[in-house]
Formats: C-alpha cells, sequence, structure tokens
C-alpha cells in the first residue's frame, strides 16, 4: 500500500476528540496491567495452590508466552476484522480468563488461565493502531504517546496495585476485581468506539505470511523494533532485578516498600505525550538520541546506589525515572516512525514491532536474574548498560545505511 493511501485513509476518518483519545488510554492501562499482577503475586499463588518451587516460574512466564503468541496470531487481524469488534472480543475473553484465574484450584488450571489472560491482552496492541487510524497525519504522534501514556501507567501501576490488594485481602480478590473492571470497559467501549471495517480481503494465512515479507523487506521496521528491544531489555532487566536489590539486608525494603518504589517508574509515562509531539515536528532522530544516552546514563546513576542509605535510595529512583523516560520516549518515536509506513498494514508491522521488543525484554529478564546471582547489582548494572548502548551503536549507523 502506498503512503498517499494510506493518507487518504486517514484524511477520511475525522480527527479523534480529547475524550475518545482518554478512552484509549485509559482501555490501554487497564487491559495491560492484566499482564503484571501476577508477578507480585507469585509467591502467595504458588503456596496456595501448590506450585513447586520449580513451577513457581512458569506464574509469569506463561503469561508472557501468551501475549508473545497473541503479538503474532491475533494483533494482525486488526487489519483483517472490524477492530471494535475485535477488541470487544479481546476484552470480554481477557474478563473470562481473569474469572478462571480468581477460581482456579490446582496448578495447572491457573496456568492455564495465565496463558489465556497473556493472549487476550493484546488487545491493547489493536487498540493503539486503532486510534493512530483515527489521527490525521501531522498529530498522530501526539495521539499515539497520550494513549501510550495510558498503556504504561497501567503497567506501572499494576504490580504495586496487586500487592496492596493482596495484601488487605488475597490474591484470588485481586483477579475477580480486575474481570468487573473488564466487564465494565466492555460495555462502555461498545457504547463508545467507532466501526472500523479494513479494507484488506486476505485470508488468514496470506495475512500471516505478509508478516514474513514486511519483516524482511521494511528496513525502519528492523531497525525501530532492534532499538526498542535493547531499551525495552534494559527496562525488563532493571526492573526484573530491583526488587531484589530492595529486598537485600543493605536497604531491608518489605513487599510494600517495594510496590511504593515501583510507583517512580509510573513518572516515566509523563514522556509519551511530549515524544509524541517531537515525532510530530521531525524531531525524531534528536528525541531517539537523547532517549538512548538516557538508558545509558540511568544505568551509571544506579551503579552508586547500593549501601542502602538515603542518597541510594534516591539514586536508584532517579534511575528508575531516567530509565522509563528513555525507553517511553524511544516507544512513542519508534511506533510513530513504524506507522507512517503504510495505513493498510498498521496492526500486522504493530504486531511485529511488539514481538520482536517483547523478546528483549524476555532476554533481558534472564540475563538480570543471572547476573544478579552472580555478580550482585555492580555486573547486573553493566549488562543493564550494554542493551541501550548496542541501540545507541546501531542508531549511529543509520545515517550510512541509508
Amino acid at each position: 500500500m502506498s503512503i498517499s493511501s494510506a493518507t487518504d485513509e486517514t484524511a477520511a476518518s475525522p480527527a479523534i476528540s480529547s475524550l475518545m483519545t482518554f478512552l484509549f488510554a485509559a482501555t490501554c492501562g487497564l487491559v495491560a496491567a492484566n499482564l503484571y499482577y501476577g508477578q507480585p503475586l507469585a509467591g502467595p499463588i504458588s503456596a496456595d495452590l501448590g506450585f513447586t518451587p520449580a513451577a513457581t516460574g512458569l506464574i509469569v512466564t506463561l503469561t508472557q508466552i501468551g501475549y508473545g503468541l497473541g503479538l503474532l496470531l491475533l494483533v494482525p487481524l486488526g487489519d483483517l476484522l472490524e477492530n471494535r469488534r475485535l477488541v470487544l472480543v479481546l476484552i470480554a475473553a481477557s474478563a473470562v480468563a481473569l474469572v478462571g484465574a480468581s477460581f482456579a484450584s490446582t496448578p495447572s488450571l491457573f496456568l492455564l488461565a495465565s496463558l489465556c489472560i497473556g493472549l487476550s491482552s493484546v488487545a491493547v496492541q489493536v487498540v493503539v493502531p486503532f486510534a493512530a487510524h483515527m489521527a490525521p497525519d501531522e498529530s498522530r504522534g501526539r495521539v499515539v504517546g497520550n494513549v501510550m501514556s495510558g498503556l504504561l501507567c497501567g503497567i506501572m501501576l499494576a504490580r504495586p496495585f496487586a500487592s496492596f490488594v493482596a495484601e488487605a485481602s488475597s490474591w484470588h480478590m485481586v483477579y475477580y476485581v480486575t474481570a468487573v473492571i473488564m466487564v465494565l470497559l466492555v460495555l462502555v467501549l461498545r457504547a463508545t468506539l467507532p466501526v472500523r471495517k479494513p479494507h484488506t480481503k486476505l485470508s488468514y494465512g496470506a495475512l500471516l505470511a505478509s508478516m514474513g515479507r514486511l519483516a524482511l523487506t521494511s528496513r525502519v521496521l528492523q531497525r525501530r523494533a532492534l532499538y526498542q528491544a535493547g531499551m525495552f531489555g534494559a527496562f525488563s532487566l532493571f526492573w526484573t532485578t530491583t526488587p531484589l536489590l530492595l529486598a537485600s539486608p543493605a536497604f531491608g525494603f518489605t513487599q510494600n516498600g517495594i510496590a511504593v518504589f515501583a510507583l517512580a517508574g509510573a513518572a516515566g509515562a509523563i514522556a509519551s505525550p511530549i515524544a509524541g509531539r517531537l515525532a510530530d515536528r521531525g524531531m525524531t532522530k534528536a528525541a531517539s538520541t537523547l532517549a538512548m544516552l538516557l538508558g545509558m546514563g540511568s544505568f551509571l546513576v544506579s551503579h552508586f546506589a547500593t549501601d542502602g542509605s538515603t542518597l541510594a535510595i534516591g539514586l536508584l529512583t532517579a534511575s528508575a525515572i531516567l530509565l522509563d523516560f528513555g525507553v517511553t520516549t524511544n516507544l512513542v518515536c519508534s511506533q510513530r516512525a513504524i506507522y507512517a509506513i503504510s495505513a493498510e498494514h498498521r496492526s500486522r508491522l504493530n504486531g511485529l514491532f511488539m514481538a520482536t521488543f517483547f523478546a528483549g525484554g524476555a532476554i533481558g529478564s534472564a540475563l538480570g536474574g543471572w547476573a544478579y546471582a552472580t555478580g550482585g547489582w555492580t555486573m547486573t548494572a553493566w549488562i543493564g548498560f550494554c542493551f541501550p548502548a548496542f541501540a545507541f551503536l546501531l542508531f549511529l549507523t543509520e545515517g550510512r545505511g541509508k
């Protein structure tokens, strides 16, 4: 599909209202949060349902596997099926999966529910291109940035929310409450979302095959996905290992203390609308440069945050905010760039982009746990520094590639 046809489609759609933008952002935040409730609850769930120590990690892993599969198998349907109906079906499915998790009485049933929670939560990656379709070209970055700020708030607030609710009641209540929220969200979206029918007439098999061609031929997609894989790898490494550092004897944080620290990461959501506006003004390269430098700088700052002092806590908090600002800025700039490639392929492009950098996040989490166990925070911080450094070195070759 040509850029002109993409422009025609945008021109044919009315500009997205502030209220609709807020609704998209809230939807992304509430649904994306479903992916992260299990992380702080893994211990209580494991003890209650009788997981073996080796199987406890599957509580989070299966949710991530489900999400990865959904990115590749379900998100592309946004280019084929009517978007409003697809979003409603996926969110309704997430409500069912959350109810299943709440009432699960055996490890196998809970793990099946976790897989389904991951699969259905890809609704957010149908919503973001949906919002991009509704936005005129000159403000698409701003709209995507605002929507992504909602998504990122959901991600960062999910862990503290789950910790606080579980401590006040039980882990079952977390999943029950969020299932009710999903049902209410379906009712609101059913009444407010517009209908959007894609022009694509491919079969499902041909749709998936076209993703392979996009992955092999789109240099913008390839580069932007790898940049964000490096940034998100650093993000995942940081948020996987900082709870271990804060719970160590040097800091002695309780679970609630760690939950409060996680709130610092939500400040990164402020970067989303700023990054979107910079991208709309043609400043993507400058914004991406700043994002990667912030990512590297955050780990350099964190090297001095290991002695458990008040200064160390302040430096670690600053590191979290800098990193989240960098990751968010690069994400919004990257999405703005890939959505400009073709309106007809936006859901497929988004699925490939997200799947690639999600793999970078999985690598970061795995390396973070190993690094902390092997060499403590010093080794962890240096490995974390390498992720945005890799992205930045690759970014420096962009002009040469052109």
